[in-house]
């Protein structure tokens, strides 16, 4: 099923529909836009007929100084079946030419008000986002001071018991035990919850708890970017876990990675507090303090000049 066609187009922007109304239910594959100057001029060996059609005021000036025969032979190569739409931005007068050919080959033909920069920038930032690549996660994500983080880890290891305890020391729920994940950018993942769980969270033994109704508004948020994983395991007695902080793994997520921390879970570690940590710590990071790195390299200085003491 396509994830955008031209009707959305039309509702989300507000678009006055001219012609082609048969055509409106097209898909929209890519999130390129076209500005068919070269096309007009009556180059079409590289035409990007899938692309949304964006026509400014340069575009339709030049269409003007036209003869009438190749006006209409333009306009006809312009209605490609694959096109699923053509806009008109500033609210400018259509082409008498363009309407009957948009009509003839249902074609979506729109105008927008909005001048054809911003036009081009609102669509593009809508298509991005829509058609970007996506994925689910089994896991919670969490809003704490700003960094994203995605809890992941086995079923009842305590991740939404850790994700309520987060939310009552005041940060944000974004999704529960499903997390679904876009990429709108190669370095970029955006997480949210599936419409149906929305603002729940489910607690073992309690059942399933309205963040929002028992907290407020502001313990939530719709979606929020994926910067950090923290990833529970029941504690291991045999496994080294890193005491320092200097190793980094990674998790990767379509084609992005993100840092991930292992947390080892056993009773009497509160979860809730490392978890915040480590995402302060992490902030840190990003800030260019790294406290384990720095403690290494004076570690590294100290047996150093004790060595030189002993030659």
């Amino acid at each position: 099923m396509a994830k955008v066609r031209t009707k959305d187009l039309l509702e989300k922007f507000n678009l006055e529909l001219i012609s082609g109304e048969e055509g409106i239910h097209r898909p929209i594959t890519t999130s390129d836009l076209s500005r068919p100057g070269l096309e007009l001029a009556g180059f079409f060996d590289y035409y990007p007929a899938e692309r949304v059609q964006l026509l400014g005021m340069t575009e339709l000036t030049f269409f003007e100084k036209l003869s009438p025969q190749e006006k209409q032979e333009r306009v006809e190569r312009l209605c490609d079946v694959k096109t699923p739409a053509i806009i008109i931005a500033r609210g400018l007068d259509v082409p008498k030419e363009l309407i009957v050919s948009a009509e003839r080959y249902t074609v979506p033909l729109m105008r927008s008000k909005m001048t054809t920069t911003r036009l081009s920038s609102r669509l593009t930032n809508y298509l991005e986002s829509m058609l970007a690549p996506t994925t689910a996660v089994h896991g919670v994500l969490v809003d704490i001071y700003g960094v994203g983080v995605l809890i992941t880890g086995q079923s009842g290891v305590g991740k939404s018991e850790t994700a309520l305890e987060l939310v009552k020391r005041g940060h944000r729920l974004v999704a529960d035990d499903c997390v679904e994940i876009r990429q709108e950018d190669h370095d970029t993942l955006i997480g949210s919850s599936p419409e149906l769980i929305e603002h729940l969270l489910e607690i073992r033994g309690l059942g399933i708890i309205n963040v929002m109704t028992l907290f407020g508004t502001g313990a939530i948020r719709g979606h929020k970017r994926i910067t950090l994983n923290i990833h529970l395991e029941i504690w291991d007695p045999k496994k080294q876990y890193d005491r320092l902080g200097i190793e980094e793994d990674k998790m990767k997520i379509i084609d992005t990675e993100i840092t991930k921390i292992t947390l080892p879970v056993r009773p009497g570690r509160n979860l809730a507090v490392i978890v915040e940590v480590a995402a302060m710590n992490f902030r840190l990071k990003g800030l260019g303090i790294n406290t384990a790195k720095e403690f290494t390299d004076k570690l590294a200085s100290v047996i150093s000049e004790k060595d030189y003491d002993q030659l």
